[in-house]
């Protein structure tokens, strides 16, 4: 919010990167509605196909955009394009999953599955080597560290968090960690079952850590 203002202040443009936070993955439709911003440029990619198709797509101003906008005999244009820009395919996907995250109003219920949640990540405190938990809707960090009181990192090249989600692998969930940082992405239909499942395979796969 603040950076934001500071942007008006200054007439400086704000750009919002909502690739992996649009479209309701942290319980708004966009997460730069939590601090009641509007950007200039919004980015949007990931959840506007559900992730079954690549597309993405760039959101301006009226102000941004008639910059471009002028009489085809003034040659003022935005001259850039991608070979596959507007890939039909793709953008049919998109339709069909925006009709079913209106239809089945996604949004409203994502508060539940949210504070659901936070509820079960508690159990991540209890157990050992875990320095941290982070999150903001359904999206989750679980920061582990070698030494939870002092937050003393392991040395990357123990490569603790692959070893987790290598073995989440072999219980048949796939997550990646950034660094030893464990991120959960689950989908936006997940249920509350399938969220212990994910959450004990995890806790599993921390307890299997040697000191």
């Amino acid at each position: 919010k603040r950076i934001a203002d500071i942007c008006r202040q200054y007439d400086v443009l704000l750009i919002c990167d909502e690739v992996a936070t649009g479209f309701g993955r942290t319980g708004r439709m966009f997460a730069c509605e939590h601090e009641h911003i509007c950007p200039d440029i919004l980015a949007l990619a990931k959840g506007m196909t559900g992730g079954y198709l690549p597309l993405a797509a760039t959101l301006t101003t009226d102000r941004i955009y008639d910059g471009f906008a002028f009489d085809y005999k003034e040659q003022k244009a935005f001259f850039h394009g991608h070979t596959y820009t507007g890939n039909p395919l793709c953008a049919a996907a998109a339709l069909a999953n925006i009709e079913l995250f209106e239809r089945n109003n996604v949004i409203g219920g994502m508060d539940v599955k949210i504070k659901y949640l936070a509820k079960k990540l508690k159990m991540f405190y209890n157990l050992p080597f875990v320095g941290d938990v982070r999150q903001k809707g359904l999206m989750v960090g679980i920061e582990l560290v070698k030494d939870p009181h002092t937050k003393e990192a392991f040395p990357w090249e123990e490569k603790i968090g692959v070893n987790v989600c290598q073995y989440a692998r072999t219980k048949g969930i796939l997550l990646r960690p950034l660094g030893n940082v464990i991120v959960l992405m689950p989908p936006l239909s997940i249920t509350e079952a399938e969220m212990d499942w994910m959450l004990n395979i995890v806790g599993e796969g921390i307890e299997n850590i040697k000191s």
